[in-house]
């Protein structure tokens, strides 16, 4: 189960910038026995429209960035590679001269990805280096890119906004962190001239991009409980802006939706998970903690419904594509599920390795990456 590698799988804890984050991965679940995969017969077609390899994540979540007709890949050690969407044919692929440990931002102009040590680095759309800066400690969350503006976040919750052609420092915001967090990769969705933040500590913040000024805050987690472990509640993945809304879920939390003018709260359910939410037109799916998927009705958070035939299995943040949901696992599956009831419907095998970055819809493709670094195409019929 993702939970425990998360909370036991190094087994001790890392002092980083005045806070404690627990490590997240590990080759294979434990614990809990993770659901064995039954033989599925297909009612929808799902092939593979092309792979390749970018080079091993090294335990970071590198997610794929889609810039127009193109998407842009990182590896952990240090590969950044721009490929058609459609074809998986490489553009170009260059060396950052270093260990990447966050990434890919983009904003079809600009790249952007966290290196070692905490350091950001810009590339051109040809690959070309532009700038450095130096944050004040590790980077594990993919940079936002919009309005000139280059948002990137350090482990120690500083916040830090750049010039996006000088790599000059514009704004900085420091949120407080709490005593004790998971080790993930909470992300930022850019919605008109905001930059809407996810926290440890199950907040939501939305800041002003050009300056850094506060919008709104809310809490999607609430922390409970009587010790700091299990009052911990992150939150996973990148928030997900649809319309007026923003949706997000957090670990030992809750799953909402969120007013995007005001941060105030449209629904909320109770929820654990440690990756992000998916949205369309109708639904918000959320995988949780537990390998259980979920569907609420995106007005009103009623249940939709729910599949808890993947339990265990250390499941992606789930991508909404068609009359399909799907998410990946720890074993490299793919799994297909009906948008409007949760049964399974297809299943394509990657490379065996887990997926834990999260997957992107790139015109007719679903876009999947491994921690072995095979970046695999899938298209549904």
């Amino acid at each position: 189960m993702r939970t425990t590698r998360k909370l036991v799988g190094v087994g001790v804890l890392a002092l980083i910038a005045g806070c404690s984050s627990l490590n997240p991965f590990a080759s294979k679940p434990k614990g809990n026995q993770p659901a064995a995969l039954t033989e599925l017969k297909a009612s929808m077609a799902a092939r593979t429209s092309w792979k390749l390899s970018v080079g091993k994540s090294n335990n970071y979540e590198l997610s794929p960035a889609l810039a127009g007709n193109t998407v842009v890949l990182a590896s952990g050690d240090g590969n950044i590679v721009r490929v058609q969407a459609d074809s998986g044919k490489e553009l170009w692929r260059t060396k950052a001269g270093m260990d990447l440990t966050a990434g890919v931002g983009t904003d079809g102009n600009l790249i952007a990805v966290g290196g070692a040590k905490g350091m950001l680095l810009a590339f051109d759309m040809d690959g070309k280096p532009l700038w450095k800066a130096q944050l004040s400690s590790e980077i594990l969350s993919a940079p936002a890119v919009a309005h000139d503006i280059v948002v990137a976040r350090s482990i120690d919750n500083r916040i830090v906004g750049f010039d996006a052609k000088t790599g000059e420092k514009k704004w900085t915001v420091q949120r407080p962190a709490p005593p004790l967090t998971l080790r993930l990769a909470p992300g930022m969705a850019v919605h008109d001239k905001d930059v809407i933040i996810a926290q440890p500590g199950g907040k939501l913040s939305s800041l002003l991009i050009a300056t850094g000024a506060p919008r709104w805050e809310v809490e999607v987690g609430v922390a409970r409980g009587a010790t700091e472990l299990e009052r911990v509640t992150d939150i996973g993945g990148a928030p997900v802006v649809f319309d007026n809304d923003v949706c997000a879920v957090s670990y030992q939390g809750r799953v909402g939706c969120f007013d995007l003018a005001t941060g105030s709260a449209r629904w909320t359910r109770d929820l654990s998970s440690q990756v992000g939410v998916a949205v369309d037109q109708l639904y918000v799916f959320a995988a949780d903690d537990k390998g259980a998927v979920y569907a609420f009705n995106r007005d009103g958070g009623t249940s939709a419904w729910k599949n808890d035939k993947l339990s265990f299995r250390a499941l992606s943040t789930p991508v909404s594509f068609g009359r399909a949901v799907a998410v990946g696992d720890y074993q490299g599956y793919v799994h297909f599920l009906a948008r409007e009831d949760g049964k399974l419907l297809a299943r394509v095998a990657t490379d065996g390795s887990a997926i834990t970055a999260s997957p992107i819809v790139a015109g007719s493709n679903l876009i999947f990456q491994t921690q072995n670094g095979t970046v695999t195409a899938i298209a549904v019929e």
